[in-house]
């Protein structure tokens, strides 16, 4: 049985996750025994809810059974939302952060850690120990969402269990 190939699976993905309004963050597919897991992870603009969950599944399922882009390999899909641990690198990553606590590595300027005010096509700027700052992605490293059990803002715990919550 040839391997699954992750960029064949990402390719027959993408305009179907995308025409159904998520962006495709990542594909991994990884063997178990005689069967292969294609994990697919999605998100959205105000993130994603089960019901979402259910709905996306359902589309990537048949799209994979229709193409074969699994092969004949039997396989285990598994799709959830990215979760407060993926990285920050593109611009809708930022924007999705808005009022979460993020660190980030600035180039010439080491981390930076400090709250999201807004993100746009050309930075992100930041409250950072009340004083706003603006920095362009060319300077920008990845962010990390840090975990907050009780932010200043609302006074309520950040899920840290894969699954951003609809707003």
């Amino acid at each position: 049985m040839a391997a699954v190939s992750r960029q064949r699976v990402r390719d027959v993905l993408d305009p179907v996750v995308t025409g159904a309004g998520y962006d495709l963050e990542d594909v991994t597919i990884t063997a178990a025994g005689r069967r292969s897991v294609v994990r697919v992870i999605v998100d959205r603009d105000g993130g994603i809810d089960l019901d979402a969950v259910a709905e996306i599944s359902r589309v990537v399922s048949e799209t994979l059974d229709a193409d074969e882009a699994t092969g004949e390999m039997p396989y285990t899909l598994e799709v959830s939302s990215p979760g407060v641990d993926r990285p920050l690198t593109e611009p809708r990553h930022w924007r999705r952060a808005a009022g979460r606590l993020v660190r980030a590595t600035v180039r010439d300027g080491g981390d930076l850690t400090g709250r999201v005010v807004a993100a746009d096509d050309a930075g992100v700027t930041f409250d950072a120990e009340g004083a706003q700052r603006t920095v362009p992605y060319d300077a920008l490293g990845p962010g990390k969402v840090q975990v907050e059990f009780s932010r200043p803002d609302d006074g309520t715990a950040d899920q840290d269990d894969g699954e951003e919550a609809a707003t």
